[in-house]
């Protein structure tokens, strides 16, 4: 072996993994099967140090359990349709395919040269007509099934991206692509029916055993399930054909507090009102310029306009209380119709306070509206709060005590009913754009919406738009647009929108199990490799996409393309930490930032300086982004240090799900201890030494890195395997054991090592006489016998201070250790001469020295 150079090495074995097919996934029933999966990315064209280490993590379970005895699947795609595509074709006058597919290729070139062990035989992009077209089928299962339907419904709509979109695609108000400000508007959409298995969802998330805690209390909440109640408020006069209002309340328990009752901008008794009021109308349209998310309405100013309608409180007809319209009501959650109990709620106070309408405080009186601080009252959950005259007669109540106790009075007088509702709503999946999956489904004048055949699917995109006006080209090419109708055979037109993105990356899990299957997948292919027993990516996912494709894999099961076991697809989920960097920026001449890359940045005398001397701010540790050009591309670490060096490096310096500081010291450092490995291996396959008194201890410290890194891998704890790794790697390069046992200790290292620097341990084992490729060796067990330890280390205290320490026989008697204690040159240094106070020996523990 000559000096380590990654250049020739890497390339060499990552060649004959390509020819052994060492990664190929085939099934195998007489061995137990392991898929692994980590998020697929969108093919923005180059991949990051952040992509790096998501990776790397996926690549070492994989490699670790294959070497294990598992039957491994580890693939890879690539999430590719989206707007990013359609806005470099409108900023390039190119086509979303080409910029798609380009990137595709670039970001391929860039991952295969970091050796991870993925079957690229089934690489797929959403964007191939082969897969949309089997989403597609997809999509009219789970019409026929009742999944899909269609409706009116009032949407997020982004003004500059001209699409809806979902609650959660849009961010403080404004759409997460564009930034502009989000608009509601009425549209006829379709929608997964999600909300009809929220509490399936919901009561799942309790089986999740090896999920994060955090992500199981995100997606409990976002899911929501409250019990109220919903009952009428009778109109003093009827209006516009209603008499009353139906009203859903979860807090019916300060019923006795109302000061007004709302509306949403887009109740149906709104809507009447507005067609013969023009100053309501006006009032209404500003009300539904805002977005439709919780956190929008919250932090939106309130606004109302009064009805001069007025409605009888249920428990008391004298008691007319005015109807008024408030933006922050949401049609699709409830009634669409609430009553606003000021002194408990904020955004109730808040509107009240505006608006000047009456506060009263249900706690503590009854009589008269009575002013209460500006943040409204909550009674508190833990403590009991004394009740003057309650309705339902209570003298005491705390938290869903108090609700449920209404509810049943409220049922017991038929004045009302207990409902269980959930925050979940139904998931809008019509986009106005051309690059995504077609809706398969044709509108036609005497057949109505009728689905395409499945003969005739994928609906393939037309390659022929434009993209130089705004809007949807798909509504402007006559050819692709005007069909024949599926069913009668008249002219019709084409569904025009797409389907959100979000739906490819719902059911992508599924296909890898047979990515060219003639059907969304192989039953049998299914059964056998599904679930995804590990699965790895950010917490920026953890409500959308999981949620997602857990209703997927329900909706896939009742269509008959996945086995029942599915209904949960992702065994274990493990959030990756980020990679972050530092940003170095400087002025310019418009007083904004300019940001440039790490490797155009000289650090020196404490601080950044561009190559002509310029110094530059360093903001330290911050996420990487394109934006601040503070990424690090993987492609120059390969070409400067090699690919293990990167994949240690990012697995090396903190714990898995925290962030990681790329530093190139840091790199620089990884390199240097590889470097190491390889020189420390090169002596040993050419020294000839024969055994020698260590080889015991060589090989007890050898079983023990064994057990140690095992365990680190098998926990995630990726850092801390790689801390027993420098250890090993030290007591290996010290000791004076004999070749053979070097060697083995070597050979040990390097399969050990391999899961994390592939290339290298492959040099090495070939190097040391390994059989085979060390890819495909079975992983090292250590010897229980060898764990044992003979030896205790005994911490030394002088006077409660420690001073030194001892390592002694487990078995030594209490008189010898003593004698050893006092012959310790600090003992003996404190003592000066003297005898000690107190002598305590805690056998196993420490000893105490009293002077």
């Amino acid at each position: 072996m000559s000096r380590y150079d990654p250049a020739s090495i890497e390339p060499k074995w990552q060649k004959a993994w390509e020819e052994a097919l060492t990664f190929r996934a085939t099934r195998e029933g007489d061995k137990p099967k392991y898929y692994v999966l980590e998020m697929f990315p969108y093919p923005s064209g180059r991949i990051h140090i952040g992509h790096v280490r998501n990776y790397t993590m996926g690549d070492v379970i994989a490699r670790y359990k294959k070497q294990n005895g598992f039957n491994v699947l580890h693939p890879m795609g690539f999430d590719a349709f989206g707007m990013p595509a359609e806005n470099a074709a409108m900023a390039s006058g190119g086509h979303p395919k080409d910029w798609t597919y380009g990137n595709i290729d670039t970001m391929v070139g860039q991952m295969k040269p970091l050796g991870f062990g993925l079957d690229w035989s089934r690489m797929f992009a959403t964007c191939d007509p082969e897969y949309y077209g089997q989403q597609q089928a997809l999509f009219i299962d789970m019409l026929s099934e009742g999944l899909v339907y269609r409706k009116n419904a009032v949407v997020n709509w982004d003004p500059v991206d001209m699409t809806v979109l979902a609650n959660e695609q849009v961010i403080d108000g404004k759409g997460w692509r564009s930034g502009a400000e989000v608009e509601r508007r009425e549209l006829t959409q379709w929608f997964f029916k999600i909300s009809d298995m929220a509490g399936e969802l919901l009561d799942a998330i309790d089986g999740l055993d090896d999920w994060p805690a955090k992500v199981k209390l995100m997606q409990a909440n976002w899911i929501g399930r409250s019990r109220g109640l919903q009952f009428a408020w009778s109109l003093t006069e009827p209006s516009h054909g209603f008499e009353a209002i139906d009203v859903y309340t979860t807090r019916p328990d300060t019923l006795l507090g109302a000061s007004f009752l709302g509306l949403s901008p887009d109740h149906p008794l709104t809507k009447a009102l507005e067609k013969d009021n023009p100053d309501l109308a006006q009032a209404v349209a500003a009300m539904r310029r805002g977005g439709t998310t919780e956190e929008a309405l919250e932090k939106a100013e309130k606004l109302g306009f009064d009805t001069g309608l007025k409605v009888k409180h249920p428990l008391d007809p004298s008691w007319e209380v005015p109807v008024w319209i408030a933006n922050f009501i949401l049609m699709d959650y409830g009634t669409g119709a609430i009553f606003g109990s000021p002194a408990h709620d904020q955004r109730d106070l808040d509107f009240c306070r505006k608006y000047g309408l009456p506060v009263i405080d249900t706690f503590l009186s009854l009589k008269d509206p009575e002013p209460v601080t500006d943040t409204a009252f909550i009674p508190p959950k833990t403590e009991k709060v004394k009740w003057i005259d309650h309705f339902a007669g209570l003298d005491v109540a705390t938290g869903q005590e108090a609700v449920d106790t209404t509810i049943d009075w409220m049922e017991a007088k038929g004045m009302g009913q207990g409902v269980e509702k959930f925050r979940l709503r139904d998931w809008g999946l019509s986009r106005q754009r051309y690059w995504g999956c077609p809706i398969p489904v044709v509108h036609c004048d005497d057949c109505g919406v009728v689905p395409e055949k499945k003969e005739n699917l994928p609906v393939r995109l037309p390659d022929d738009v434009t993209f130089d006006v705004p809007g949807n080209p798909l509504d402007r090419h006559p050819t692709w647009r005007d069909c024949a109708c599926p069913t009668c055979g008249k002219p019709a037109k084409r569904e025009t929108d797409t389907m959100d993105t979000f739906v490819d990356s719902s059911w992508y899990f599924a296909r890898f199990t047979a990515p060219h299957a003639e059907t969304p997948t192989d039953l049998e292919d299914a059964a056998y490799w599904m679930n995804v027993d590990q699965y790895i990516g950010g917490i920026e996912h953890a409500i959308l996409h999981l949620l997602y494709s857990r209703f997927f894999a329900r909706a896939m099961i009742r269509t008959g393309h996945l086995p029942e076991k599915s209904a949960e697809p992702f065994n274990a989920l493990f959030t990756q930490g980020m990679v972050t960097h530092a940003i170095y920026q400087t002025k310019g001449t418009d007083g904004r930032p300019v940001y440039h890359y790490p490797e155009d940045v000289e650090l020196r005398d404490g601080g950044g300086f561009l190559k002509d001397g310029t110094q530059v701010e360093v903001i330290p540790s911050a996420k990487m982004s394109k934006s601040k050009n503070n990424v690090v591309d993987p492609m120059n670490i390969i070409a400067t240090y090699g690919a293990d060096t990167a994949r240690w490096f990012v697995l090396s310096d903190s714990p898995p799900e925290r962030d990681v500081e790329w530093t190139a010291a840091g790199a620089e450092a990884a390199s240097k201890h590889l470097a190491r490995v390889f020189r420390i291996a090169s002596e040993i396959a050419g020294a000839d030494v024969p055994p020698t008194q260590e080889d015991a201890a060589l090989l007890k410290e050898t079983h023990k890195a064994i057990h140690d890194v095992t365990m680190g891998v098998e926990s995630f704890g990726f850092n801390a395997a790689i801390a027993k790794l420098y250890a090993f790697t030290n007591t290996l390069s010290k000791s004076r054991a004999g070749t053979e046992t070097k060697r083995f200790a070597a050979r040990t290292l390097a399969q050990l090592m391999s899961p994390m620097t592939p290339h290298l341990s492959e040099e090495i084992w070939q190097a040391l006489g390994g059989e085979g490729l060390i890819a495909v060796a079975a992983w090292p067990k250590a010897d229980p016998k060898m764990l044992v330890e003979d030896t205790v280390t005994l911490p030394i205290q002088v006077n409660g201070k420690r001073r030194g320490e001892i390592d002694v026989p487990k078995d030594l008697a209490k008189e010898e250790v003593e004698k050893l204690v006092l012959a310790h040159e600090a003992v003996v240094k404190a003592l000066d001469g003297g005898q000690p106070k107190k002598l305590i020996v805690v056998p196993g523990r420490i000893v105490n020295v009293v002077v």
